[in-house]
């Protein structure tokens, strides 16, 4: 069997191993499509066929931008790489400057959307785009050229054989992709990622996934994120099937549905799971709610390797049967891997999925590193809850005097797209500095302490370092989000979005009319209420540590309006501007 060394050769490796029938599936108009493997390499063959006649070229960009992730997208793709080519996903929710800036500092040639939202935001920036010459929709749109026009102009395959050569061509270490990174502050970066970065991450994560043929995932985070991409390959790579969630907010039917054994998720999404989890337990009454909070204090102690001894395995036997059981059945009851991602887990949830025995593995990356470079895996006594697991191999890590993690490995990037000098900055001596504060244990277990850009000192010279305090705050489910401030203030202090929809709830159970968002964070009660959690939250912490002071915001904080980035971390400059009167407020009433 061929050895797999760039990314387009993950297709062809699962063709001679399994043609699998569900290789890829979308659900279109209600049912699901599947697309073969065969037929996944046939099309891809088409659109590289087609790219060729459209005049695309090695080493031209082709524009992705999809709302969700969908099998069309994955054809371009191959078909694109085969090429010598490279795809450049956009995510779909920056704004139309940003569609401007990536299209033209990339110099894309074409662009396929997915969906009517995207085709308007790119149509009318298209003039400022000298090297777009057309733009094709996945979905029907009249004013708009259909991929299927594509993949009819690749029927021919007169011209397959030049297809043939020119992947011939293409070398593991040549240029695969540009993932402009979201970034929190300024305008995006292009990272560039070759074959060799992928495929190195891809097959080296595979040893700490345990998947196999037949197993289905559901996929759902953004395709134009490294993250999902790279476990697009891998899947790949293991013969599971593709699923594509519809949306975020059908998870729980599709999970329902397809029955996935794996799926990726943030940490924002698995809070959500929990909450929602929580609130059905707090709505039963007697002996089941009574069943029900004695099953999950029995998971928020969950230490693996049997390491709380033999009672406590009798009780967790017994709390898996009773409750979790039915928490997993709720997630479709086949799940055995939940891969968390992109921002720090709370150990709390790490415990209690995992002890309803939907294993949640943590693991830590970033775009620059393809993106991973540690991941807890279950077996060998791979798994510590609060860490990002054990590094993966041929990756090498050393903690720099400040404890920054710097990482050396196949996985680190050729560099930033057209900029050697941020390039210079961040790869030194081969390592590349990750802007993460970390350690090492005597187990070799990595974990992360904070963003060094994030944490801050104030002005009685004491550092701070907001994502532990966040993290433990969040714990709340009166908190949807929150924000740490107080560089070079007295003390620290916090912004925080409530979670608006459990708060209506809570002074309907109290008799307090809150009629709007505007009235619940300025309602004397509220305000008490929060007090009250966030003393709580912050016995855990040192004095100068401590929030001092809070203001809730009225706005929920999304992508869209700005506050957080597609992976759902904050912006942490843009929150402060936006609520720059009740920090003033705060530090100089």
């Amino acid at each position: 069997m061929q050895k797999i060394t760039r990314l387009f050769d993950f297709p062809y490796y699962q063709l001679k191993k399994n043609n699998l029938e569900d290789c890829l599936v979308t659900k279109k108009d209600g049912k699901w499509i599947k697309t073969s493997t065969q037929s996944y390499i046939d099309q891809a063959n088409k659109v590289s066929r087609a790219l060729l006649r459209l005049g695309v070229k090695p080493n031209d960009k082709v524009a992705l931008i999809s709302m969700n992730n969908r099998t069309e997208w994955n054809i371009m793709d191959i078909g694109i790489l085969q090429l010598g080519a490279q795809n450049v996903p956009i995510y779909p929710t920056v704004s139309q400057e940003d569609y401007a800036y990536v299209l033209n500092h990339a110099e894309c040639t074409f662009c396929f959307v997915s969906c009517q939202e995207v085709y308007d935001k790119v149509k009318a920036i298209k003039k400022e785009v000298p090297s777009l010459k057309e733009i094709y929709s996945f979905d029907d749109i009249p004013s708009c050229k259909n991929w299927e026009e594509v993949l009819a102009l690749g029927e021919d395959n007169s011209n397959q054989t030049t297809v043939e050569e020119l992947m011939a061509a293409v070398q593991p270490e040549d240029l695969a992709t540009l993932i402009y990174t979201s970034g929190t502050t300024g305008t995006p970066k292009g990272v560039m990622l070759s074959h060799k970065n992928v495929v190195s991450n891809a097959l080296a994560s595979s040893k700490r996934m345990p998947v196999e043929a037949g197993f289905k995932a559901l996929s759902f985070l953004p395709v134009c994120h490294i993250y999902e991409r790279m476990l697009m390959y891998l899947y790949q790579y293991s013969s599971v099937s593709i699923y594509f969630a519809e949306s975020l907010e059908t998870i729980s039917d599709n999970l329902k549905e397809i029955r996935p054994h794996i799926m990726t998720a943030v940490p924002r999404l698995l809070e959500k799971v929990y909450d929602k989890i929580i609130a059905k337990g707090t709505d039963l009454d007697g002996i089941k709610k009574a069943l029900f909070f004695w099953a999950v204090k029995i998971g928020l102690k969950y230490e693996p390797y049997g390491q709380n001894g033999w009672l406590y395995e009798k009780k967790l036997a017994l709390a898996r049967k009773l409750i979790f059981s039915k928490w997993k059945e709720g997630l479709g009851g086949n799940l055995k891997l939940i891969a968390s991602g992109s921002a720090a887990l709370q150990p709390r949830l790490a415990r209690v999925f995992n002890a309803a025995e939907m294993c949640v593995m943590e693991g830590y990356g970033l775009t620059e590193t393809s993106p991973v470079v540690s991941v807890n895996d279950m077996r060998n006594n791979g798994f510590k809850i609060g860490t990002v697991g054990k590094l993966i191999d041929d990756t090498e890590v050393k903690i720099a005097s400040d404890g920054e993690i710097c990482v050396k490995g196949p996985q680190v990037m050729m560099g930033y797209y057209k900029d050697p000098e941020k390039t210079a900055e961040v790869i030194i001596d081969g390592y590349f500095h990750t802007g993460d504060i970390g350690e090492i244990d005597a187990e070799g277990f990595l974990k992360i302490t904070d963003r060094k850009k994030e944490m801050f000192k104030t002005s009685g010279g004491k550092y701070v370092a907001p994502q532990i305090l966040e993290n433990r705050f969040k714990q709340s489910r009166f908190i949807e989000q929150i924000m740490v401030i107080g560089e070079g203030e007295k003390m620290p202090a916090a912004l925080i979005q409530p979670n608006f929809e459990f708060i209506t709830e809570w002074g309907k159970r109290h008799n307090i009319e809150l009629e709007d968002q505007e009235m619940i964070v300025n309602h004397p009660k509220v305000i008490e209420r929060y007090q009250k959690e966030v003393d709580a939250a912050n016995e855990q912490f040192a004095k100068w540590e401590k929030v001092k002071q809070f203001r809730l915001t009225k706005d929920v904080w999304t992508v869209d309006q700005g506050q957080l980035t597609p992976t759902m971390k904050l912006r942490r400059k843009v929150i402060k501007e936006k609520y720059i009167d009740l920090y003033e407020q705060i530090y100089r009433p």
